[in-house]
């Protein structure tokens, strides 16, 4: 049967294996072919194509429940259960979403994109089974990368409040984004070698017996494998957690994977099965470099090299060369990274001899990296926690208790502010502003190019007396002129970048942009010197603190204040220009009115996937639509 004749799961419950083995490297085709023309996630996706198919078999699904830990490796599950023919529109605006979501199809039962959620989650879909009689199956599936995480071991040391079957399926491959890291991956890897060596003994021996001696003990052997593999497991630490180990397994193997699902769907326990994967598989490139396609652009599938090659560095790589010349002069700083090294550009200071043990990559455990990176600054050093914007939202108490209570200098690089593009609302970046500018003690700033970005950093690790935040989007650089040397910036002090022609009086506009959102800024100005009305241009540099006195003098010499942000318009910087204006007078202004205020940035609601250009334009983020709401807002008679 060919992947197009499979439109539900169902139809390939009737395959035998031989079929079965097929339907996976016509899996692994269309997968490699799709990413490879529209980017998205390879390498994990490659791994899991044989797990999928087996838990799918074995299940029945949507009335049994799987849920994929972070869901880069859905891709084939997508292909099993009726998306098939829109499959070519994943990670594109309107079109699927790259991780499992509950809006799109039934069987994605829990929306995911941030790891380690899928046993918490799980438990909570068995709990209210058993609470509602029903008799269901509830399959969890997490990556030993996510086993890191913080709730992975609360959901473990919880989980006997189901009281019927629920399993749990790790996929060992030996890494997450980065290679996992730390006391639970060697844990696992002794497992793997261990257990996987001690059951292979057994049967090996037993196969070594005469075949009219040994037949009977083979044929018991290969029936209580599964039994066999509980009773003497060294997984002493799920047991210790009433969790029952089994494994691990061979995770290519469909009739090995179909045999163990259908056993332990009979054990009415919490079930952990450990299975063995290779990331990239199929795909020998991927295979043999699986960060690099971890989540990967356009590529040549003959070589891996992109179809569209960036002409620029990235603006993680600046921060990334920024970071490791201060490091070099500065033996106080230390880099800090939840599995992404190299995602937000640590790994270059990893990499260097002279800065390699002032790096620590500490798995996907960002509340440990904010409270770690506490401990550290109490004891003089400086640290750098590079995370993603998305990502740092889950260590929001420990950054208000653990850092910013105490006042100490730690120092966050929130790679990926605003929107991120194809992978969709789990990982846009447009809270940050928000959520850091309430915070007591906290600096924002955020960037308008790549040498304001080598300045702030350089700022950063000068500034002692508070913690510090720096935001940037996904992007690559603007410029090949970028600066060798470093500049401190004065905190909370603006940048005027155009000053208003004293001649356009009749509507005297002041645009105010954050971060690389200047850009919209110079294009409004653009379209409104075509109706003569040249305006006012600040680089705010800073979101918190603000100088008040600075913005009270320019705001009392403009009829119109617009603020452009790639954040959410609630709490964000325009709101911090709000709370100023209304603390104005009408006496402390020209022609004794409060100038009017247009926000512009995100809406109060979840944005979509899609092109960044794209989804700005959508969203009024454009020199045009700017322009536009600039002139409706007009004060009348003065446009």
């Amino acid at each position: 049967m060919q992947l197009s004749q499979i439109h539900s799961p169902q139809d390939i419950k009737g395959l035998n294996t031989d079929e079965l083995n097929d339907l996976s490297k016509e899996i692994r085709e269309m997968i490699l072919n799709h990413v490879a023309e529209h980017g998205g996630h390879l390498s994990s996706c490659l791994g899991t194509v044989e797990l999928t198919l087996a838990l799918h078999y074995v299940y029945d699904t949507p009335n049994d429940i799987l849920i994929w830990d972070v869901g880069h490796q859905a891709y084939a599950h997508k292909l099993l259960t009726g998306r098939f023919e829109r499959f070519s529109t994943m990670r594109q605006k309107g079109g699927l979403s790259g991780f499992p979501k509950r809006s799109e199809s039934e069987y994605d039962a829990f929306g995911v994109g941030h790891a380690s959620t899928s046993l918490s989650a799980g438990l909570g879909f068995a709990v209210a089974r058993d609470l509602l009689g029903k008799k269901n199956q509830v399959v969890a599936i997490i990556g030993d990368g996510s086993m890191t995480g913080g709730m992975v071991f609360e959901a473990l040391n919880n989980s006997k409040q189901t009281k019927q079957n629920y399993t749990i399926i790790l996929n060992d491959n030996k890494m997450s984004i980065s290679p996992s890291l730390g006391t639970f991956s060697k844990y696992l890897s002794k497992l793997s070698v261990k257990h996987r060596g001690s059951i292979e003994e057994v049967g090996n021996l037993l196969r070594s017996i005469p075949e009219h001696l040994g037949k009977s003990l083979r044929e018991l052997f290969e029936s209580g494998k599964l039994a066999l593999t509980g009773l003497t497991n060294p997984g002493q630490f799920f047991s210790d957690l009433s969790v029952r180990y089994f494994g691990p397994y061979d995770g290519h193997d469909i009739p090995e994977l179909i045999k163990t699902f259908q056993d332990i769907k009979e054990i009415p326990d919490v079930c952990l099965v450990h299975i063995l994967t290779q990331k990239g598989k199929g795909y020998k490139l991927a295979s043999d470099n699986p960060t690099k396609f971890h989540g990967y652009d356009p590529f040549h599938i003959e070589d891996g090299s992109m179809a569209f090659p960036k002409p620029r560095p990235t603006l993680t790589n600046i921060f990334g060369k920024a970071l490791l010349s201060l490091a070099k002069q500065d033996k106080s700083i230390v880099g800090i990274s939840a599995a992404m090294l190299d995602g937000c550009g640590l790994s270059l200071m990893k990499n260097d001899p002279e800065t390699a043990e002032r790096v620590f990559d500490v798995g996907i455990a960002e509340e440990h990296a904010v409270t770690f990176a506490a401990g550290l600054a109490c004891e003089g050093f400086t640290p750098v926690v590079a995370i993603y914007s998305t990502f740092l939202q889950r260590a929001y108490d420990q950054i208000i208790h653990d850092v910013a209570l105490q006042n100490l200098p730690v120092i966050f690089v929130l790679d990926r502010a605003g929107l991120v593009g194809s992978d969709g609302p789990t990982h846009h970046g447009v809270l940050d502003l928000s959520y850091l500018r309430s915070i007591p003690n906290m600096v924002v700033m955020a960037p308008s190019d790549e040498n304001e970005l080598r300045d702030m950093i350089y700022t950063a690790t000068l500034h002692k007396s508070s913690p510090i935040a720096m935001r940037y989007p996904r992007a690559i650089t603007y410029t090949n002129n970028i600066r060798t040397e470093f500049s401190e910036l004065e905190v909370g002090k603006f940048r005027v970048v155009r000053e208003r022609a004293k001649e356009s009086d009749k509507l005297r506009v002041l645009l105010i942009g954050v971060g690389f959102l200047l850009s919209k800024c110079l294009d409004t100005a653009g379209v409104l010197s075509e109706r003569g009305i040249v305006p006012t241009i600040i680089d705010a540099r800073f979101v918190k603190p603000l100088d008040i006195a600075g913005y009270k003098k320019l705001f009392s010499e403009h009829s119109v204040v617009v603020t452009v942000e790639d954040n959410s318009v609630v709490g964000g910087f325009g709101s911090a220009i709000a709370e100023i204006l209304a603390e104005m007078s009408s006496a402390e202004c020209i022609g004794g009115v409060v100038p009017r205020l247009v926000r512009c940035g995100l809406p109060d609601s979840f944005v979509g996937q899609g092109e960044i250009e794209e989804l700005q334009e959508d969203l009024g983020l454009s020199g045009q639509r700017i322009a536009e709401r600039i002139l409706e807002n007009a004060p009348k008679g003065s446009a």
